[in-house]
């Protein structure tokens, strides 16, 4: 008999939104939109907004980040994403932005990076194994291409 997941569970490879980085590392996007999916809460989430996110029951950042654009802070983007990286490491960790698209796979696949995907790649990686309608415009996919020589 199977129950619910416990709270300190990881998140699955297969699991709603969870992307798997090459390291091994599980990272949940999602669509704020959508609500939670099933399952254990995040110990650390990032939300792509432009405006502040709403409270949530866990640790969690925001990236000033408006819809279909780029983030407002560069340098605390790549601080924030390496942290989320790092974290990911052990610990539940999940991007989101409204639909959980542009800004969430644009975020996805720099977390690809820094996990050793070739930017030139990385948003091809996140659409195959995330959604293949991540990262939405032109200068998203050049913020990516960018970020590993930032």
């Amino acid at each position: 008999m199977t129950g619910p997941p416990a709270q300190d569970a990881p998140w699955q490879p297969l699991d709603r939104g969870v992307l798997e980085l090459p390291s091994g590392r599980l990272v949940r996007g999602r669509g704020l939109r959508d609500g939670p999916p099933a399952g254990p809460a995040p110990h650390f989430g990032i939300y792509l907004l432009g405006q502040q996110p709403p409270a949530v029951a866990w640790e969690s950042g925001w990236i000033r980040w408006p819809d279909f654009r780029l983030p407002a802070d560069h340098d605390a983007a790549r601080k924030m994403l390496l942290q989320a990286w790092s974290r990911a490491g052990d610990e539940r960790v999940e991007l989101a932005c409204r639909g959980g698209r542009g800004r969430t796979g644009t975020a996805l696949a720099c977390l690809a990076v820094l996990d050793g995907v070739p930017s030139e790649l990385a948003v091809a990686y996140v659409r195959e194994r995330y959604s293949r309608h991540a990262v939405e415009t032109p200068w998203q996919r050049r913020y990516v291409e960018r970020f590993g020589s930032a």
